[in-house]
């Protein structure tokens, strides 16, 4: 399962190098079409999918993850229809995954939980119709709703007893909120600003991220850091959809996409590696200080794409885009590199 993620991760990296126009292994010209849906749920989607069927530790819980995985591939192989129709199932597999959770503890978390799988399923099922851009405010919402929820359950007593109420509100309105996008754009697009907007900031106050990135031990500031970035990275998202509404120009579209995906949501991945991965590998994924140099790389390539993007493009924004893929390929290999030493 988790090579049929790795598999999309590459084929993702690979269609945004095609993007871009620098060198890529395969040019293949469908990439760029499809490299949204093949990082978010061939990628991520397969990650966290996978990690949730092992909380649930039922066999039929892992075709959530097979699914999303095998969709992102066949969307890189240039089988549109089919990619899209495992993307679908997968998402629907996810939501049942969930939904068994919640049966088995019924708590407002879980519900939260519920409800992020949601707006994933509602993006694979309208891209047969919808152009993805339309689809980017879904997106957002599943990944964003996604990794709220996993904070809450990692240090709920750091983040006190109103997390789960402010959560829910904020899930409601997130929802809502990407919900109506695709009515009303501009809109919706707001509203979505703002409902980041104060999600980043209740995560930023609350979470444990702030005393943790001031202390000496070295795992603990390291996921302090890469959590504080990513909340940064999702207020610059929520600020520039809350003053700009639906982004009417490439640059914004630029960078609501990947302050998002990027900079909150890969943040959070790298943060969460050494305690989640383990739950998936089977084995242990230490912290060693190499796993700081892809984050460097991600949020240093990042802030160069984005002023890029502000720039007018050009060298500054295709540079730092290439140094964004590359944080990727040094994570997966420093990862690897620490559970082989482990």
């Amino acid at each position: 399962m988790l090579g049929l993620g790795g598999a999309s991760l590459l084929a993702g990296l690979d269609a945004a190098l095609v993007a871009l126009g620098v060198w890529a292994p395969v040019p293949a010209a469908h990439l760029p079409g499809v490299h949204g849906m093949v990082m978010v749920l061939g990628f991520m989607g397969t990650l966290i999918s996978l990690e949730r069927a092992q909380a649930l530790r039922q066999p039929w819980a892992y075709l959530a993850p097979a699914l999303l995985g095998s969709g992102g591939i066949t969307l890189a192989a240039g089988l549109p229809v089919l990619g899209q129709l495992l993307l679908v199932q997968g998402a629907a597999a996810f939501l049942a995954v969930y939904l068994a959770l919640w049966r088995r503890a019924p708590l407002p978390l879980v519900a939260v939980q519920v409800l992020s799988t949601i707006p994933a399923l509602a993006a694979a099922a309208l891209w047969f119709r919808v152009d993805l851009a339309a689809l980017i405010p879904l997106l957002a919402a599943f990944l964003v709703l996604t990794i709220a929820a996993e904070r809450a359950e990692l240090a709920q007593l750091a983040l006190g007893p109103r997390a789960v109420p402010i959560l829910l509100v904020l899930s409601a309105w997130v929802t809502g909120a990407a919900a109506s996008a695709l009515v009303w754009p501009d809109a919706g697009a707001r509203l979505l600003g703002a409902g980041l907007l104060a999600t980043a900031a209740w995560l930023a106050r609350d979470d444990v991220a702030r005393r943790m990135v001031r202390t000496t031990t070295g795992l603990r500031r390291y996921n302090g850091a890469a959590l504080l970035a990513g909340y940064a990275w999702l207020a610059v998202a929520g600020l520039v959809w809350l003053v700009g509404g639906a982004p009417g120009s490439d640059a914004a579209y630029d960078v609501v996409i990947h302050t998002t995906f990027l900079g909150f949501g890969v943040s959070m991945v790298m943060a969460h590696a050494p305690i989640i991965f383990p739950a998936v590998l089977g084995r242990p994924l230490p912290y060693r200080p190499i796993l700081w140099l892809p984050l460097a790389l991600l949020h240093g390539g990042l802030l160069f794409r984005v002023v890029g993007d502000a720039l007018g493009r050009g060298a500054l924004w295709q540079g730092g885009s290439v140094v964004t893929v590359v944080s990727l390929l040094v994570f997966a290999a420093s990862a690897a590199w620490c559970v082989v030493r482990a």
